[in-house]
């Protein structure tokens, strides 16, 4: 016996028949006897009472006995309570009424039956005679009416409903019929020894005997996975009473637990038993003259037998059975369960299982934490509740549980140890190794809810910190950088104290366990873990990884930069070197890049040799200010400057300032310098190569805004880069110089023509007045080249001059050629101040038409290129002043490309106006027209017509009509209301005033 699950108790001794059958009413015993009496038997102390209640554990007196309540022995009894009805089975079955036991009815139809079963839910009996079944429905006060008459294969020996079926024990098998079809369905052969046996369970499921075993089945036949019972012999009946199942063998009861695998719980031996009965809170036993009950002991004091003997899950499966109005008493016993069964576990190999069990009992984490002595953990303000560890009496089990965990932890034995020596040790390695396998099993399922709680304290004190609710008892001692990004916080609470605790203890736990990785995506988390406890631990073992995330989850950005650094120095000794190269410090740069610039600046310098490339990419993608980038490669990569700049503007070009526009430039034009003046010294110099680095000058020059023209003008030499002397003097506006450059000094003309595209198209988008004066300009440049040779070095001079531009002066002979000629040879060119103050009156005719250079070995005028200019910009050039600067002796024939498309260009926009003049003269006459046809309306006048704004008749007042020809109003009122729009029109212009 486990423990004693039921006090028997004799209730009734020297009954004066024998007894056949016994069933229970309240607290009252009812037998059938085998003379067809009925005897009623109530308790001692209760013989007044009415109300039906439970039965008693005391003695029983004979009550009552009704005589002659059936002719032949009561073979079964069943009580209706419901209903309050009995049911007696002897020669038929009759129906009496409770409390009084009239019959109220007889089924004649049942005579000699053997079994019936009765459905509570429907009202339904059903009985078994011979061959034949039966089913009555009761109807209240009409008595039984009959439903069904089916037959079956054999005599019935037990019987059951389930569900809308009902399960028929025959001779030799089971069998489920259907109440509605009497479709048969096979079950199983129910054996060759034992009676077939059917019984009930409450859940509406079967337990169906098959000798000495006990087979679940459902409703409709099919076999249960929970198994099956397995008595000692046979029994001849079994009652259900949750959470045991009792069963009647011949020489004693044998109770077994109904959960799996249906262990034995306990034995009562009874001689010649012959009928086994459930009550209300009991089972009562029928022997041939005296009654004996089974009575439950109370479910706490089974659970403390069952804990004491060490049969926890028996205990645990009993406290799921208290009553829910003990649910604290519930939990607690559980509780403590749970942990006595856990250290049981323990001790004896099961870590898995014993961590369940821990995690069930809810116990703090330190407890168990506690049987590892390895496991270093900080330092904790909490203290722990004691009420569920009082079970144990003693230290029995921590001091096990401790010292087993000290001995798997020894460090490896001499090498000249015994074989059995080895073999032990070997044994303990697993032994550990399972243990603490367990331990990070147990602390992974308790992270998530413990973490939850530190994150929501940490979250409330950040809030209380916002409204200025800060609390003086925070000591300042009690502060600790617990996860990534969140910098240093108070742990004054629990919860928070806790998550230290178990993160620890976890981290330890998998290094100890070989799973480094996993210990690292712990720190790479949100994590709690000790700073100092941790940082020793990974240091000493050489987990470099690892203690990178924890300074990184710390924020202590440096000391993990510094480490980092150390190992990509060491590369060549450290065992996993290869996982630290140097753009692992690129790779933990990018998340700090909008928080910490400064530090991505200083320790991206220590790789920025070796990998340029993803450093500027780093600066690139992480939005340092681009200024600070520029200032630091300046001090400490200037080769790399330009890299950077040039990265910047091929992925933005809106991003580069004016600043770094102008620093870009000064880059490209002193790497220009160098390599000008190296050629110059060798006397290699042509103007017409260009290098990569000037090229990107040139590109720089046209494309960017942001530099200052004139300081860099300051910069290039007097006899060199003309082209980049052009661009220059063309962002200072300094057209006709740069012009002059193109033509006379780098002598490429398509340059000079480009340029004049360019500034004609940009000029022309953004509606410039006179734009084709640029192309006016270049041609005096080809017809007057002595002029511009001439001054171009003066000019020069006094862009560069720091003095203020002076006001050019003119001759008198200039002057006085300007009147005599200006009004035939003056072009209007009105592009810039700067441009008109550089052509003089005497530009108005070319060097042919001149008298006053005819010097030997001048500059011959440039007609050929002029001419070419004037047939591919022709329709960009205003052609009478063109003309006009063109000498005397220039032909027409020469001028045909220039002049005809002009003039056909001109003739077309003639036509066009002509036709758009001829079209506007039509459309208005059309509308004069119409405007006649509306005038000559007529309206007719009579005296029913109405004002339709003073709604007065109009009589033979002076009126308006509307353009409709239909809406008539006074003139008097029209005036008014026109007035009245005027002065709401004009409201606003005089608040405004």
């Amino acid at each position: 016996m486990v423990h004693s699950a039921y006090d028997s108790f004799e209730l009734l001794t020297n009954c004066p028949s024998k007894i056949e059958s016994i069933e229970s009413y309240g607290s009252k015993i009812l037998l059938g006897c085998t003379d067809g009496s009925l005897l009623i038997y109530a308790p001692e102390s209760e013989r007044s009472a009415t109300v039906p209640e439970e039965m008693r554990k005391e003695a029983y007196s004979l009550e009552r006995s009704l005589k002659g309540f059936a002719r032949r022995p009561v073979v079964s009894m069943q009580v209706v309570e419901s209903r309050e009805l009995l049911l007696s089975l002897s020669e038929s079955i009759a129906f009496h009424r409770l409390p009084n036991f009239e019959t109220i009815a007889v089924i004649t139809k049942a005579k000699g039956a053997n079994a019936f079963c009765w459905d509570e839910r429907r009202g339904f009996l059903c009985f078994a005679r011979q061959k034949r079944l039966c089913i009555f429905r009761h109807d209240d006060g009409r008595g039984f009416v009959e439903v069904k008459d089916f037959g079956v294969p054999d005599v019935v020996k037990s019987m059951s409903w389930c569900g809308e079926n009902i399960c028929l024990g025959i001779r030799k098998e089971y069998v489920i019929l259907n109440a509605t079809s009497g479709a048969i369905s096979e079950v199983f052969t129910s054996g060759r020894l034992a009676p077939p046996l059917v019984v009930s369970l409450p859940s509406g499921e079967l337990l169906l005997g098959k000798e000495n075993i006990g087979v679940f089945v459902d409703q409709n036949g099919k076999l249960r996975p929970e198994g099956r019972i397995c008595w000692s012999e046979a029994p001849a009946e079994v009652v259900i009473q949750k959470p045991y199942a009792l069963a009647l063998l011949p020489r004693f009861l044998e109770i077994r637990s109904l959960r799996g695998p249906y262990p034995l719980i306990q034995t009562v031996v009874f001689r010649n038993v012959r009928h086994l009965r459930q009550s209300n809170n009991s089972v009562i036993i029928a022997l041939e003259n005296s009654v004996h009950g089974l009575f439950p002991v109370p479910l706490g004091a089974q659970i403390v037998q069952l804990t004491a003997a060490g049969n926890f899950e028996e205990a645990l499966s009993l406290c799921k059975l208290l009553p829910p109005e003990d649910s604290n008493l519930r939990a607690a016993k559980e509780g403590s369960i749970h942990i006595r069964y856990a250290h049981y576990l323990f001790d004896n190999g099961s870590y898995e299982e014993s961590m369940e069990h821990f995690l069930a009992s809810q116990v703090d984490i330190t407890h168990v934490l506690s049987l590892y002595t390895s496991i270093i953990l900080p330092k904790t303000t909490i203290v722990h509740d004691s009420d569920k560890l009082d079970i144990f009496g003693d230290a029995l089990y921590l001091s096990r549980g401790s010292s087993a965990m000290s001995d798997d932890m020894e460090p490896s034995p001499a090498s000249n140890m015994s074989e059995s020596d080895d073999n032990s040790e070997l044994e303990s390695k697993k032994m550990s190794y399972n243990m603490l396998m367990a331990l990070i099993k147990f602390l992974q399922k308790k992270r998530h809810g413990i973490i939850e709680k530190a994150t929501a304290e940490g979250t409330e004190e950040v809030v209380f910190d916002a409204v200025g609710n800060n609390f003086a008892t925070y000591n300042s001692n009690r502060f600790k950088k617990i996860n990534k990004g969140r910098g240093s916080i108070p742990i004054s609470s629990g919860a928070r104290e806790m998550a230290s605790i178990l993160d620890t203890a976890l981290l330890q736990a998998l290094l100890l366990t070989g799973q480094p990785s996993l210990a690292e995506n712990i720190l790479r988390g949100l994590n709690y873990c000790d700073m100092k406890i941790c940082e020793e631990i990974l240091q000493e073992g050489n987990y470099h990884v690892a203690l990178v995330e924890l300074y990184k989850c710390n924020s202590m950005h440096r000391e993990a930069l510094e480490l980092i650094n150390k190992l990509v120095k060491e590369s060549s000794q450290s065992k996993i070197a290869h996982r630290f190269k140097p753009e692992a410090i690129i790779e933990y740069l990018k998340p700090l890049c909008e928080t910490e610039p400064i530090l991505v600046l200083d320790y991206s310098m220590l790789v920025l040799e070796s990998c340029p490339t993803q450093t500027m990419e780093l600066f690139l993608s992480g939005n340092i200010p681009a200024d600070m980038v520029n200032l630091y490669l300046k001090q400490h990569a200037p080769n790399l400057q330009a890299m950077y700049l040039e990265l910047m503007l091929a992925a933005n070009e809106n991003a580069i300032s004016g600043t770094l526009q102008n620093e870009m430039v000064h880059i490209y034009l002193s790497e220009v310098l160098d390599w000008h003046a190296d050629l110059s010294s060798q006397r290699k110099w042509d103007e017409k190569v260009y290098s990569p680095k000037r090229k990107k000058l040139l590109s720089a020059l046209e494309t960017m805004s942001g530099y200052n023209p004139e300081t860099l003008l300051k910069l290039l030499p007097s006899d060199a880069l003309y082209e980049e002397r052009a661009i220059l003097l063309g962002k200072m506006n300094q057209h006709e110089l740069a012009l002059a450059l193109y033509v006379h000094k780098l002598h490429v003309q398509e340059l000079a023509l480009t340029y004049c595209d360019h500034l004609y198209e940009s000029t022309h988008q953004h509606s410039v007045k006179s734009p084709s004066n640029i192309y006016l300009m270049l041609l005096q440049i080809y017809l007057n080249p002595r002029r511009t040779t001439d001054n171009y070095e003066k000019r020069i001079s006094n862009l560069l001059s720091p003095q203020n531009k002076p006001i050019r002066m003119v001759s008198s002979k200039s002057l006085l050629r300007t009147r005599s000629r200006g009004s035939k040879k003056i072009a209007a060119i009105e592009f810039a101040e700067d441009t008109r103050a550089g052509l003089s009156s005497d530009s108005g005719r070319s060097d042919a038409d001149t008298d006053e250079f005819t010097e030997e070995g001048s500059t011959s005028i440039m007609l050929d290129e002029a001419l070419d200019l004037l047939s591919r910009r022709w329709d960009r050039i205003n052609g009478a002043e063109a003309l006009k600067l063109l000498p005397k002796e220039t032909k027409l024939q020469n001028l045909l490309p220039f002049l005809g498309p002009l003039v056909r260009k001109y003739s077309e926009m003639y036509r066009n106006c002509s036709v758009v003049r001829n079209l506007r003269q039509s459309e208005n006459l059309q509308v004069k027209d119409e405007f006649y046809k509306k005038r000559k309306t007529a309206v007719k006048i009579s005296g029913d017509n109405m004002c339709s704004l003073c709604h007065k008749k109009i009589g033979t007042s002076v009126f308006a009509v509307y353009p409709n020809g239909k809406t008539l109003v006074h003139f008097v009122c029209f005036r008014d209301s026109q007035s009245m729009k005027a002065v709401a029109k004009g409201t606003p212009l005089k608040k405004a005033f």
